[in-house]
């Protein structure tokens, strides 16, 4: 996750604009060790998402609706699949789209999570994603770039609509290059 100093996610809707090459490089790293990556549809929507490059890694794009551009590489390169409720109909494609269901109105994370393959689930937002994870305290470990920006924006937040929380992190490693600080923590309790 990439952030302002100020706390903002984003910048003119992309969190690319609050990145560098060395934030780039950990993103890269840490997919290349995830087993799945979960995201929310709508960062989906305006990241414009594409397969990843590690071979055989599965991007899940959460979604209460099932309402996905599937026209996409995301998509038709198998790398993509929904995680959506059990009780919303499944979008009509003409290629095979994996669907994990759990939950009825809503995904249930906590149960849709232990469908994923593998141990390392790298979540990439976004900020509602987040906050839901959050309560359902699923989240381990968050690995944070603090961008060297204000943006002063009424923008998403890293975890924006989160109820109140009280989730105890520890630093695990600070790294700094060209004023942005690469932070990872891990959960204590």
């Amino acid at each position: 996750m990439v952030m302002s100093i100020d706390g903002s996610t984003v910048v003119e809707g992309r969190s690319t604009l609050l990145s560098n090459p060395s934030d780039r490089d950990v993103l890269v790293a840490l997919r290349s060790a995830a087993d799945t990556i979960v995201v929310g549809a709508g960062t989906v929507r305006e990241q414009m998402y594409e397969a990843p490059s590690k071979k055989g890694l599965r991007v899940g794009i959460v979604t209460r609706t099932g309402k996905m551009d599937l026209n996409t590489d995301l998509f038709k390169s198998g790398a993509g699949f929904l995680i959506m409720p059990e009780d919303t109909k499944a979008p009509e494609t003409n290629f095979k789209l994996d669907i994990v269901r759990a939950g009825r109105g809503s995904v249930d994370l906590p149960v849709a999570m232990s469908q994923l393959p593998g141990s390392f689930i790298q979540l990439e937002g976004g900020a509602l994603l987040n906050a839901s994870m959050f309560a359902a305290n699923l989240v381990d470990e968050i690995n944070l770039t603090i961008s060297p920006m204000v943006t002063g924006a009424d923008s998403p937040r890293l975890a924006n609509g989160a109820p109140p929380l009280h989730s105890d992190y520890e630093v695990a490693h600070i790294l700094e290059d060209a004023g942005f600080m690469f932070i990872r923590y891990l959960r204590k309790n």
